[in-house]
């Protein structure tokens, strides 16, 4: 058990996101010495972790009480679908992993901390970070009278830990186990959907990511050299079975198709970005990220959705996604803006439905082919070998509507220039 000074009156309970590293556990330790009665909770949203070990750690800290919980099938069906029914990519290239697991997560703590009648919540999310915005939205948003207690922006915290040496210190004084393996000097942040990496070495945009530091995804010079023919099937935009056409495999439930897509994109190193991007409190960062089962999904998503919906609706939907993605990263999933602009795209995808095949080798997806019942594609139209119902000759009429604005356009500009 920790050496904690016990205070003569507890000041409350306080649950706090715990991931059973040094920095949340030397958060627990810290809460307690201040004098709060704290609950540990620990959510797995698909990240590698030893969750029991975890709970013996917070007990012998000191812990109240432990509770664990499973949230990777919602995790998927409740904030990942949507993601795919949306294709919302940040800054064009970002697909959201940690931005959406973070909802996930607070609401579940949230959930305990109501349950267990607490008045504080805390996180370990730094004061530079969009994580810290993240979970307090979503803790204001479901909780509103709940108190949050954020140590990384308290004086009192941040000018005794300086870095990773006034923490090793504070552990050793007062019985937290430390990691014995030298830490990679970089952090990350895992769940089913993403890796990420940034800050340390990272934080020289011009530094390459070392070899060997992305572990959700094989290299892709080093990948496999027969590629994966997959049949993803979709229904009102969200993909329900995946069958691989080699050995036959087939995944119907959401978790177990999202975990094959994953397995397919890992062996074939699919997903890896390294970017810059721009924070939501006004800095940039950098940032490296491996989402493999993601990217298969979004670009077979990608290809049945133009191939069943309206060319106009569409070109909404996509400015929609922009809007989601912003919403997304920016942490305001519990705003009723965010819910009304799912609610629209989940309108949009009530046609999207079909298979889609595709070819995953190297690092890249390629379509292969799609079928639909609900497609807007009709070959007697578009063949070039058969006329249908379209007379050529309308043609030129649309082109000459077309090029009026630009005859007037470029009239003016004429009458400037003389």
């Amino acid at each position: 058990m920790a050496q904690i000074a016990q205070m003569a009156q507890s000041k409350g309970t306080v649950v706090l996101a715990y991931s059973g590293g040094l920095d949340t556990s030397c958060i627990l330790v810290w809460l307690r010495e201040q004098g709060y009665e704290v609950i540990a909770y620990l959510a797995d949203v698909g990240q590698e972790e030893d969750f029991e070990a975890a709970r013996k750690k917070a007990t012998s800290l000191g812990a109240k009480k432990v509770f664990i919980e499973d949230l990777r099938k919602e995790f998927v069906e409740e904030f990942i679908w949507p993601w795919v029914q949306s294709g919302a990519v940040y800054e064009d290239r970002y697909f959201l992993g940690t931005s959406l697991a973070r909802p996930c997560i607070a609401r579940g703590q949230v959930k305990i901390a109501k349950q267990e009648k607490a008045q504080f919540v805390s996180h370990g999310a730094t004061g530079k970070g969009n994580d810290q915005v993240r979970f307090e939205l979503t803790c204001y948003a479901l909780y509103p009278e709940v108190k949050i207690i954020s140590p990384w922006r308290l004086p009192e915290f941040y000018n005794r830990f300086l870095g990773r040496k006034d923490l090793v210190a504070y552990a050793k004084d007062h019985g937290i186990p430390v990691p014995v393996t030298p830490k990679d000097p970089w952090s990350m942040d895992a769940n089913i959907m993403h890796i990420s990496y940034e800050s340390g070495i990272l934080e020289n945009p011009w530094n390459h990511a070392p070899d060997g530091m992305q572990t959700m995804t094989i290299d892709p010079v080093k990948s496999t050299n027969t590629p994966d023919k997959l049949e993803i099937e979709f229904k009102h935009g969200v993909p329900i079975k995946i069958t691989n056409l080699g050995d036959k495999t087939t995944c119907n439930s959401p978790l177990e198709v999202f975990l094959y897509a994953n397995k397919i994109g890992s062996k074939h190193g699919v997903g890896r970005i390294d970017i810059v991007e721009n924070r939501f409190i006004g800095m940039k960062s950098r940032g490296v990220y491996e989402t493999p089962g993601g990217t298969i999904l979004y670009h077979a998503h990608l290809d049945i959705e133009t191939f069943t919906m309206d060319k106009e609706v569409r070109k909404i939907k996509r400015d929609l996604a922009v809007r989601f993605s912003e919403q997304l990263y920016n942490g305001f999933w519990n705003s009723p803006e965010c819910a009304f602009v799912r609610h629209c795209i989940n309108k949009s995808q009530e046609n999207v439905e079909g298979k889609v095949q595709i070819s995953v080798f190297k690092g890249q997806v390629y379509i292969l082919g799609r079928e639909s019942s609900a497609s807007l594609y009709n070959e007697a139209l578009v063949s070039m070998n058969v006329q249908g119902d379209y007379d050529p000759i309308d043609a030129g009429g649309f082109i000459k509507i077309c090029s009026l604005r630009l005859k007037e356009y470029h009239r003016l500009q004429s009458s400037k220039s003389t």
